[in-house]
């Protein structure tokens, strides 16, 4: 009993840790809900301090609440957002849908140290949730916490990530390697064609987040508990969206209409769709890096990757392309949690959503992962592999498929007969084509010259 304090609520009295900052309908979460043991992601917490900051500045010069207690309330954001504050928010993921646990969690928490600043009592309900429900708040700290993530984080790393492709692209524009289809032998390719296709795809991604920004950025406070508004202040909304930019530089804005922002997730669930998008173009990267690595001696041997640590535990010599390999495991995480997410946004009964912990844990998981991902994949594996030439050359003067430019001059059949023989003889195309045709070896080397043979259009 030492250490624990008696804390009440409009449900009674209740034992809380005596050095938590947090009261008694945190303790009932903490208490109700032994589930996962994963909090709240940290995100979504800091992005819900900083949603009670501007909330605070909103009422405090709306006349809502004093101005001496609004500054103690940003005061007590503040002293929050400077320190490890994660210790402060047990409430594990799975809990109430609408997030009250958490929303209640920060009032608490802020509460307390916003009573020591002022010197007077500041409620949990009444002050430093004033103007404002769990059932707008959460959605809210959703998109502002998403927007954060992906605007510092996300994709800065993207952008990383593309120009270190195409850096790379420069670097080895000068290797031309087999193409592949059906992961079968085709026409030839330049190295900085396929690693250019990679870039495209990175920025059709970027090009396509940007987008949904707007979106994201665009807030359900100030609709309350299911839309109308009731018990805030009609300014409310536009003052919360100007606090916020000053607090954090990023423009949010109302929603048009609360009762969509609140009822639903289509937002979340479409950058979550973006997101998913992603990975699926980090795990076609990752998979070519492991396929072009493949070998030494038994693969394709294309290249080869940075070694980072040893591969196998009792076959010595053993290196493994870790970095491909962990890239398609957050692929396949984020899609899965493009899944989740999908199923949490059609829970949305009639005028609130009730699986908002889910999507924010998913959402910013994803981010978290997808950010993380892209850099290390440019730092030790685009940037750093080095390209085995003598394996390209050997591939190339062997493919069959090169008797394709030929289809123009001697007909698609007889170019298969030629493709046909010196795949079964193993001989250069060249050689077996020079038997085959009334065309010279200098004509031949001419039409088949595989860097010619990248840029397409008829030979000659």
């Amino acid at each position: 009993m030492d250490n624990y304090r008696i804390e009440q609520d409009s449900m009674g009295e209740l034992q809380v840790p005596k050095s938590a900052l947090y009261a008694a309908q945190t303790q009932r979460a903490v208490n109700n809900f032994p589930i996962s043991g994963q909090q709240m992601p940290k995100a979504f917490i800091k992005a819900l301090l900083l949603a009670k900051y501007a909330a605070a500045k909103a009422n405090s010069k709306l006349e809502q609440i004093p101005s001496e207690m609004g500054d103690a309330i940003c005061k007590a954001a503040d002293e929050l957002l400077s320190e490890d504050f994660m210790q402060h928010f047990p409430v594990d993921v799975f809990q109430t849908g609408s997030g009250t646990s958490s929303n209640m969690n920060a009032n608490e928490v802020l509460a307390t140290l916003a009573t020591r600043n002022l010197g007077d009592t500041v409620g949990a309900n009444d002050h430093i949730n004033y103007g404002q429900s769990s059932n707008d708040i959460i959605p809210s700290t959703i998109h502002i916490s998403a927007a954060i993530e992906v605007n510092e984080k996300l994709l800065p790393a993207l952008v990383y990530l593309k120009s270190a492709i195409e850096n790379k692209a420069e670097e080895v524009s000068h290797f031309i390697k087999t193409g592949r289809t059906h992961l079968m032998d085709a026409m030839p390719v330049s190295m900085a064609q396929s690693l250019q296709a990679w870039a495209d795809q990175i920025q059709s991604n970027i090009t396509h987040i940007e987008a949904m920004l707007p979106s994201l950025q665009s807030l359900a406070q100030g609709g309350t508990a299911v839309g109308t508004g009731i018990n805030a202040h009609p300014d409310f909304a536009e003052e919360f969206n100007l606090a916020l930019y000053r607090k954090t530089g990023l423009v949010f804005t109302p929603a048009k209409n609360f009762f969509t922002h609140i009822g639903s997730q289509d937002i979340a669930v479409a950058l979550s769709g973006q997101l998913k998008t992603t990975a699926v173009t980090m795990m076609k990267i990752a998979n070519d890096l492991r396929w072009m690595n493949s070998g030494p001696l038994a693969g394709l041997g294309e290249i080869e990757l940075e070694a980072l640590q040893p591969g196998s535990s009792i076959m010595p010599g053993k290196v493994n392309p870790v970095i491909p390999e962990a890239a398609t495991m957050v692929s396949a995480q984020v899609i899965g949690n493009d899944s989740a997410i999908t199923i949490a946004g059609q829970s949305g009964n009639f005028e609130l959503n009730v699986m908002l912990p889910l999507v924010a844990k998913n959402l910013l998981d994803s981010i978290e992962l997808l950010s993380n991902i892209s850099k290390l994949i440019a730092d030790k594996a685009i940037t750093t592999f080095n390209v085995n030439e003598k394996k390209l050359s050997e591939a190339l003067a062997k493919n069959p498929i090169l008797v394709t430019a030929l289809n123009p001059i001697i007909g698609y059949l007889k170019a298969a007969e030629i493709a046909k023989l010196a795949y079964k003889e193993g001989r250069p195309i060249i050689d077996v084509a020079a038997e085959q045709t009334e065309l010279s070896t200098e004509e031949l080397t001419k039409l088949l010259d595989p860097a010619k043979l990248t840029l397409g259009g008829v030979q000659g």
